[in-house]
């Protein structure tokens, strides 16, 4: 604890002239009266022969001295260092997040968190400035650099919590901003601690507020449905991502009927999975839920299964039944297969009157590169206007797999052996999705409008097409470079992803309905990127015009292992310094004059109180006769009372 005005603490020297006014007394003659009927008020007074009395213990005089000390220390202004209070310019960021929308605390943890900051703004003194800035998949600066409170609680009062990751990279960077707009900035950061490791420092002190109490959650990781043998066919995973092992109910509708339901036991940090191979025939829309937990959001999932339109695929090869299964296997794909000469580089390609959706070039290349389409080369002879091949590598152990990336997702690469592959120098249009050692073996991107992948080795050279994952890597790169049906999607929908719209030809009008009932109208044929998909749910696409009238559907699922991990944490990592909870050491100033100085107000009334009510306080002890002083005989006889009525002398 300190003091804002220190100084103010002499004040405290004028209880000497209160203690001395209790000392003082008066010289006063004696006089008999006949009555003390009018004179009770001055029976409290003795009779003095000096100056100076003994001082007495009176409740009036503890009371006098008790608003004196009540009143200096609301003066010197006192205050605290608190986890809710800061100083100077103070930048707050919010966690917007799906997680907090986790209700361990009542009503949720993003409710606590606005409450906090609500804190932080009370706090703010006449000089001190305040940014709060919403973390969400976008970040909203909410209010900048003002100091207005009610401009800030304002601020507060209307911001949601959203259904998606957030974005918190570019969130430190205008963070990083608005530190740079005033000094003594501070960075607070209103959290359950869900951030990434790899944030960039901060040009001013971090702060750290953590929210949440309960790491317990159980979600549904995973919800794939397509098109088997069979029929229609469901992959369901359900994980337990908190810390005690428990039950969890799945329930599996379609079409809104109840089709399966089961119990599943699950560890800690651990998940199951299941397949759904009894679907209807006419399945269209496949919903799976569990119990409720302190996350709602990851507790149901959505799958739409739309045949829509089947993509054109062109195969230019020497021959490769892997790939040539592979792509026969794969629904809403029409493939067609060109074979070349078993010495034959290039080839040449005569457009065809229904242009493909996607080129695969197999160990050979095109005369000329395609106008139109995307294009997924597989061990590229020479260089092209896309990128440059300078010969070949057999450092070809595998150094990196970027996991996280929305193509690899399930997809185990670890046990890939590749003899040798072609050297590819990676463009600047693509990402490095495996590399080697002696350069990239799978690249990714978009150059000129169009998706483009490379494969670097021939997969005759490699054990690609034995692991497991190899259906599973060609889902996800036709379904990229291919997409089917009137919605082009990315292989993982997150909320916030854009979304592509292809309207048919005969199409004059787009409307796209969200879960919540908002919907958005396009006109125009050209293709509409769609970004609104925030919401979890089902998105419903209508296309409208002369001759046709079609609906399409799409899911946006959660799927966010960083959002279903909602244990709390009391520390997250910004650059290479850990930053832990608010301390007394790092708290800003929390000023608590105000109770002092009502206290003080409400003694001065009691003081009042008691000496209008004319009670006398003097204590037992100080009553007590003094040895050698004859007693007194006041009240010994009703007949002659005798009392002492004090005069000025």
């Amino acid at each position: 604890m300190g003091f804002l005005v220190p100084l103010a603490l002499a004040f405290s020297a004028l209880a000497i002239p209160i203690l001395i006014f209790y000392m003082l007394k008066l010289r006063r003659e004696e006089q008999v009266v006949s009555s003390t009927m009018l004179w009770r008020q001055v029976l409290q007074d003795r009779e003095a022969n000096s100056l100076w009395q003994r001082l007495r213990r009176n409740l009036l005089l503890l009371l006098q001295l008790l608003a004196l000390l009540l009143l200096v220390i609301a003066l010197a202004r006192p205050y605290v260092l608190a986890a809710d209070a800061a100083q100077g310019h103070v930048v707050v960021l919010l966690d917007a997040s799906a997680s907090m929308q986790a209700t361990d605390l009542t009503p949720s943890r993003f409710a606590v968190a606005k409450e906090r900051a609500r804190r932080l703004v009370d706090s703010l003194g006449q000089d001190d400035a305040m940014t709060i800035i919403a973390v969400a998949d976008v970040p909203r600066v909410l209010a900048s650099l003002t100091n207005d409170r009610s401009l800030l609680r304002q601020a507060l009062a209307g911001v949601r919590p959203g259904e998606t990751e957030a974005d918190w990279k570019s969130a430190f960077v205008l963070a990083a901003s608005g530190a740079q707009q005033a000094a003594d900035s501070t960075v607070v950061i209103v959290s359950d601690g869900g951030l990434p490791a790899d944030l960039p420092p901060l040009p001013c002190p971090v702060r750290y507020v953590p929210i949440g109490v309960t790491a317990e959650n159980r979600a549904v990781s995973a919800l794939a449905l397509r098109d088997g043998p069979d029929g229609p066919q469901a992959f369901v995973r359900v994980s337990n991502l908190g810390t005690q092992p428990g039950e969890v109910l799945v329930r599996a509708y379609a079409d809104g009927e109840l089709l399966d339901a089961r119990r599943l036991t699950l560890d800690p940090d651990d998940d199951e999975g299941f397949s759904l191979t009894d679907l209807p025939l006419e399945t269209r829309l496949l919903r799976v839920q569990i119990d409720d937990d302190a996350l709602a959001l990851d507790n149901t999932a959505w799958a739409v299964r739309d045949p829509g339109r089947r993509a054109q695929v062109l195969l230019v090869t020497r021959g490769n039944v892997f790939l040539e299964r592979a792509l026969e296997l794969l629904p809403n794909l029409e493939p067609t297969v060109m074979r070349v000469g078993e010495m034959s580089s290039t080839v040449s390609i005569a457009p065809p009157a229904v242009p493909p959706a996607l080129y695969i070039f197999d160990g050979v290349l095109p005369e000329q590169l395609p106008k139109a389409g995307n294009l997924f080369f597989i061990a590229p002879p020479t260089s092209t206007a896309l990128f440059r091949v300078s010969g070949v590598v057999t450092q070809t152990g595998v150094t990196r797999i970027e996991a996280d990336d929305p193509l690899l997702r399930y997809v185990d690469l670890k046990g890939l052996q590749v003899s040798v592959a072609r050297a590819v120098a990676p463009p600047s249009w693509a990402v490095s999705l495996v590399e080697a050692r002696g350069g990239p073996l799978l690249m990714a991107g978009e150059v000129g409008g169009r998706r483009v992948a490379i494969l670097s080795f021939d997969l005759h050279r490699s054990n690609l097409p034995l692991l497991v994952a190899f259906p599973i890597l060609m889902v996800h790169l036709t379904r990229w470079l291919a997409p089917a049906g009137d919605v082009d999607l990315p292989p993982l929908l997150r909320p916030g992803m854009p979304v592509t719209i292809r309207p048919r030809p005969e199409a004059t009008q787009v409307i796209v309905t969200a879960p919540s009932g908002k919907s958005w109208e396009y006109q125009g044929r050209s293709p509409t990127s769609f970004a609104h998909t925030d919401e979890l749910g089902v998105y419903v696409v209508e296309q409208q015009g002369p001759g046709v009238d079609a609906e399409s559907r799409f899911a946006v699922n959660l799927f966010s292992e960083a959002e279903s991990r909602i244990a709390p944490r009391d520390s997250i990592a910004i650059g290479s310094t850990p930053v832990t909870s608010v301390n007394s050491a790092t708290g800003g100033r929390r000023e608590w004059w105000r109770w002092p100085a009502l206290l003080a107000l409400g003694t001065l009334i009691g003081e009042w109180f008691v000496h209008r009510r004319g009670w006398t306080f003097i204590l037992p002890a100080d009553r007590r006769r003094r040895p050698g002083t004859p007693a007194r005989r006041e009240n010994r006889s009703p007949a002659r009372l005798r009392r002492y009525i004090s005069r000025g002398s």
